[in-house]
């Protein structure tokens, strides 16, 4: 199949867009349930006519249903999606990408959806919903799974649906830390609650603040009850993280001034697990929070990183870099801009060597 895509991509450059295109739109219109024209035809950034000319054909071909309140996708269209899936990447030349991040970094895995979260909201959804499939791939029926906050790890819990082949009822699924203090949705606590309902499974919450102060931390880890859940929490055989820009956590933690000049200086830009990392996947800076220790991580079998965006990728980076990952979920957008920070720092690497 890949090598017909070549050919077709050599004769045929306009059949591949027109391909892509149209499967671009079917895809939309799955992750959506149900979308207005304008509103599609916006986050494609396409015009409404040449959408209506799509939408126009793909409903003759029984693909989608086009009702008063939008279109939704069809019972033929998801099929066609789900045959398509297999080719997806190639037609979009993201299993090139997939591959140049995994063997650069030694990863078991690199997951890349099409698009830019930053761009689109549908982008982001997929991310969630390949991330989730990342997750029950790996996921044993006994398992404890430690899981962070954040927007891309709520989306990831929206998707969870379990097989109707397996049971996940002896599955424990905790937070890796606690509530962030930001809406209650993206706190971790509530996105291990979500995932688990959503797949049978049981789970347990943390209920302290994210960042405590020496006194309070000493505190809570001799209350019984908290020091069980962290314990719990330290032995998982999974964890499932996102990636933050350092700056932009600092301001989403509320942190002091002092704290926020101490982290720039030590030259962070990225934060995950409640750790600052400089751009050569150096630990700079780490908050006292109850949950994951940096040990608890450097043992764990399966780490899962997921993110997205252009404007990520600087951090994505050096959370690989730190190497910890054993799969990684990104958008192409991100995946992208790695590919050519990798690619810079072959070619520079080669002009010292000569």
């Amino acid at each position: 199949m890949r090598n017909l895509l070549e050919i077709q991509k050599q004769l045929l450059p306009d059949l591949m867009e027109t391909l892509k295109r149209r499967y671009t739109i079917l895809h939309q219109i799955l992750l959506s349930d149900i979308i207005g024209r304008r509103t599609l035809a916006a986050s494609l950034d396409m015009t409404e006519r040449v959408l209506r000319a799509e939408t126009d054909l793909l409903k003759s071909q029984g693909l989608i249903e086009i009702e008063s309140v939008g279109m939704r996708i069809s019972d033929a269209g998801r099929k066609l999606l789900d045959l398509l899936e297999p080719v997806a990447k190639s037609l979009f030349g993201l299993d090139d990408l997939e591959e140049k991040i995994r063997s650069s970094y030694g990863l078991k895995k690199v997951i890349v959806v099409p698009g830019d979260c930053e761009a689109s909201p549908f982008t982001k959804r997929e991310l969630g919903r390949a991330g989730a499939r990342a997750l029950l791939s790996v996921l044993r029926t006994d398992d404890t799974v430690a899981v962070t906050g954040g927007s891309t790890l709520y989306e990831l819990a929206e998707q969870m649906t379990s097989p109707m082949s397996l049971s996940y009822k002896e599955v424990l699924i905790v937070p890796a830390r606690g509530g962030l203090g930001e809406s209650v949705e993206f706190q971790a606590n509530t996105i291990a609650s979500t995932m688990a309902k959503r797949i049978g499974a049981h789970y347990r919450l943390l209920h302290v603040p994210d960042l405590l102060s020496e006194d309070a931390y000493q505190s809570l880890a001799h209350e019984p009850n908290i020091s069980e859940i962290v314990q719990i929490i330290r032995r998982s055989r999974i964890i499932v993280h996102g990636i933050g820009d350092a700056v932009e956590m600092t301001r989403r933690r509320n942190l002091d001034e002092e704290t926020v000049s101490k982290i720039k200086d030590a030259g962070a830009v990225a934060e995950s697990f409640g750790h600052y990392f400089n751009e050569q996947g150096k630990v700079v800076h780490s908050m006292l929070t109850m949950g994951l220790r940096l040990e608890d991580i450097l043992r764990t079998e399966v780490v899962i990183g997921i993110a997205g965006g252009k404007r990520k990728a600087k951090a994505i980076h050096a959370v690989l870099r730190f190497g910890q990952e054993d799969i990684l979920v990104i958008d192409e957008a991100a995946a992208a801009e790695i590919v050519r920070e990798i690619d810079e720092y072959s070619a520079a690497s080669e002009q010292i060597r000569h």
